[in-house]
């Protein structure tokens, strides 16, 4: 099997399910509705809405990086967009986005040769390879789905 369908096992699993750490992003939210998504439990802490919207944001960027088009500096707009509708339409669409970017992102990586994964890519925060991007989006995604799980945990208890 090619490294990158491996990538792309990894990317599914984190994001679909069947992972072995636990539940995957999507398994996570699931029963998750615009008001709970768009609520603030902890303080200085960002919503269930926000992290969705910023890992969707990250998806596309890694997937950009994939495409050859230098993406240096992220602006802030870009790296957390904000909420600026928080009706459950606007939920079900930022859902949506997201189940896109990553199909999207799977597609992209699955399309690499093996060869690819040793290309690099320069970023504000150093130089990297496919490879290491690759595997730094599954854990980006999984880093803030458990930070989502607690706000959950946080919504429940209020």
């Amino acid at each position: 099997m090619a490294e990158t369908n491996r990538i792309v096992q990894l990317m599914k699993a984190a994001f679909n399910g069947r992972a072995w750490h636990g539940p995957a992003l999507q398994e996570i939210l699931a029963s998750v509705n615009a008001a709970q998504a768009a609520a603030k439990p902890i303080a200085n802490a960002h919503s269930i809405w926000e992290l969705v919207l910023h890992i969707t944001a990250w998806q596309k960027i890694v997937r950009r990086r994939l495409a050859g088009e230098e993406v240096f500096d992220v602006p802030e707009e870009e790296d957390w967009p904000p909420v600026k509708d928080t009706s459950a339409a606007a939920w079900k669409n930022a859902l949506q986005e997201l189940q896109q970017q990553h199909k999207n992102l799977c597609e992209a990586t699955v399309r690499l040769q093996d060869a690819d994964l040793s290309k690099m890519v320069r970023s504000s925060d150093g130089d990297h390879s496919f490879y290491v991007m690759l595997h730094g989006v599954i854990q980006h995604d999984l880093y803030h789905a458990g930070q989502i799980v607690l706000l959950r945990k946080a919504l429940a208890a209020s």
